[in-house]
């Protein structure tokens, strides 16, 4: 028998016995006078809750699961605090009730179509209001609405405790848009066995109890695939259906799934060490692994927007929460998000090749969820001089991309001109065809080339609710590598045109991500309704710069513009190439010191590229009998030599 199963059985007996005491003798109690005292000073309108609500208020959960003043749990064995409350209270889920952006696109949806209001504003508060919506519904009514909501302290929790520990196992993963099944037996499920239940039954009047499915995606498809009804533009439903997002579906077609690396395992990432897990009890000991409820995504712009306005939106989070909050969600997307491979090909007809790889290490498509997320390719190449020689995806003082097309940007696989942008988005459109930022008029998808996660697959079951969409369906490198599909990679292609420039080169690549960018807000914020005043006030003075998720440059890249290719520049001492001719299918290469080779070339008389290799060799290999021309490209320029084998 366990040490912590012989200190629950004898914490029972003592509360039993305690239970024939007389009446007038000190109840056993589980929490300090610290934290009475902390509830009595309204951290909770009571200890226990009360047992009308359905769902506890996060703050009921706070007197354990939050800051420990004795320094005894939540705690890392280097000091470090993981507390779950604080966590928690900066995150994008805590606050989705108080969203000032989310409460403006509601009022812009009922603007659009105000017969619609009731039931826009019942769908939304769904995912974004859960607890309140839920056990408005359950009761009884027809409709929750933003009034209800802002008059309901268990809606304004946001996605709270229970909003993910107490949903059932029923049709769990099967079901989406907001329709959530919640346990209402007043329990809490965890990923621990044998639970130290006693002061949760007690003073907040929840069992916790064990159950796998808490580490399950399905606990996060309710919310995170959302299908919505289309109207026309006089607001008549279609019959049609839309994939306004679908972030638990593009998870299930990918490797992750199949891996079983659910949304929790980087959402919530696990700790393996012992952590004690509730405050106020010394004899308690770790529990691994812990998931730190860090809950982060992408959306460094309305953190910091909320995190800076937090009395006027009645957030409760410190700004210290937040600044945690913001750096884990800097790191998700800059180390977390996507790998670059930058490289030269070749310069030849004026032009300079160059090929960028980017991978998808997201477990789903990357950008993923609200429609407005985008990210793009910033490509700068300039001279020895640092004179600007080609520059796509360069940013206006709006922190708008320059050159973009009308309506949209297409997708690209090469891009030759400084006007063509590399943007990974989804463009939507209604009926007749004219992009909408409007969600309930959404009908078709005109471009959906986010990158897909690794292992995606068209013939996968979940890809009707995630397809590619556009000139991307058809790239050979848009989710294929080495003839394979589900690369979750895109190469593009860029050739820079010298105009008979000779010399070095220095590249600078860089992926800028926005959450919020200019062409999807203007629609928005020209309109007017109180919550969109109000967000228009927030977001005018707040930070709109991109985040750059990755970056590469190369530097002294030696190219030769013109119709010259193969020309010696370097003196020819620096580089030796023997024997010649050679008899044996071998050349043996000899570099002086300092000389950095980056690429070796193999043509044939007719001008024909046979072979190439990129860095240091000592040794050519010649392709058989006949005259050959051998071009090595290095830091200092080009070096090239008619070779010949028999």
């Amino acid at each position: 028998m366990t040490r912590q199963l012989l200190l629950f059985l004898a914490l029972a007996l003592f509360i039993a016995l305690a239970s024939f005491l007389p009446v007038n003798h000190p109840q056993a109690t589980f929490h300090s006078e610290k934290e009475l005292e902390a509830f009595r000073n309204g951290h909770s309108p009571e200890v226990t809750v009360d047992t009308s609500l359905i769902f506890p208020h996060s703050n009921a959960c706070l007197g354990c699961h939050g800051f420990d003043v004795n320094g005894h749990a939540s705690l890392t064995a280097e000091g470090q605090d993981v507390n779950v409350y604080d966590d928690w209270s900066a995150t994008m889920m805590a606050n989705a009730a108080k969203d000032p952006f989310w409460r403006a696109k509601v009022s812009h949806e009922i603007l659009v179509n105000p017969s619609h209001s009731i039931a826009l504003q019942t769908k939304c508060t769904s995912c974004h209001a859960p607890q309140g919506h839920y056990t408005a519904i359950l009761r009884g009514a027809d409709h929750y609405t933003i009034e209800d909501m802002l008059a309901d302290t268990i809606a304004l929790d946001g996605v709270s405790c229970g909003a993910c520990h107490m949903q059932s196992t029923e049709l769990l993963g099967e079901l989406n848009s907001g329709n959530l099944r919640f346990d209402t037996n007043r329990v809490v499920y965890g990923p621990y066995d044998i639970p130290f239940a006693a002061p949760m039954i007690q003073y907040v009047g929840y069992e916790p109890l064990f159950s796998e499915h808490i580490n399950d995606a399905g606990i996060c498809a309710g919310c995170h695939t959302l299908i919505t009804q289309t109207v026309d533009l006089e607001g008549n439903f279609t019959g049609g259906d839309f994939v306004e997002q679908a972030t638990y579906h593009e998870w299930l077609n990918s490797s992750y799934e199949a891996n079983d690396v659910s949304c929790q395992s980087c959402h919530i990432p696990r700790l393996d060490e012992p952590i004690v897990i509730s405050a106020n009890y010394l004899f308690l000991e770790g529990r691994e692994p812990f998931g730190q409820h860090e809950l982060v995504g992408a959306n460094t712009a309305m953190l910091q927007l909320m995190k800076n306005n937090r009395d006027t939106l009645g957030i409760t989070a410190t700004e210290a929460a937040y600044d945690e909050t913001i750096a884990r969600t800097m790191t998700m997307l800059q180390q977390k998000s996507l790998e670059t491979s930058l490289e030269f090909v070749e310069s030849h007809n004026d032009t300079a090749f160059f090929s960028l790889w980017l991978t998808n290490k997201a477990g789903h498509k990357f950008p993923s969820g609200y429609p407005s997320r985008r990210a793009f390719v910033e490509f700068l190449v300039t001279n020895e001089t640092g004179d600007t020689l080609f520059h796509s995806g360069k940013l206006d003082g709006n922190w708008e991309v320059e050159g973009l097309d009308t309506p949209f940007e297409p997708h690209y696989t090469a891009i030759d001109q400084s006007g063509q942008v590399q943007v990974y988005e989804t463009v939507i459109a209604d009926v007749t065809g004219a992009t909408t930022t409007v969600l309930e008029r959404a009908a078709i998808t005109l471009k959906d080339n986010r990158l897909p996660p690794q292992g995606f697959s068209t013939g996968h079951a979940a890809y009707d609710t995630a397809q590619i969409v556009g000139v991307a369906a058809s790239d050979p490198d848009f989710n294929w590598k080495d003839g394979l599909e589900g690369s979750g990679a895109d190469r593009i292609f860029y050739q820079i045109p010298l105009g008979g420039y000779v010399g070095n080169l220095n590249v600078e690549m860089r992926v800028h991500y926005q959450s919020l960018p200019p062409r999807w807000m203007t629609p928005i914020l020209a309109e007017n309704t109180p919550e969109i005043d109000l967000f228009r006030d927030l977001f005018d003075v707040s930070d709109k710069s991109t985040v750059v998720v990755a970056e590469q440059s190369l530097e002294d890249v030696y190219v030769v513009g013109g119709t010259a290719t193969r020309q010696q520049q370097l003196p020819a001492h620096l580089i030796r190439i023997f024997p010649n001719p050679t008899s044996n299918g071998q050349l043996q290469l000899q570099v002086e010191a300092g000389v950095k080779i980056r690429a070796i070339r193999l043509y044939d008389v007719h001008g024909r590229q046979v072979w190439i290799a990129k860095g240091k060799l000592e040794w050519i290999p010649l392709p058989g009998a006949g005259v050959f021309f051998v071009e090595v490209q290095t830091q200092k320029g080009l070096w090239a030599e008619k070779v010949i084998g028999y």
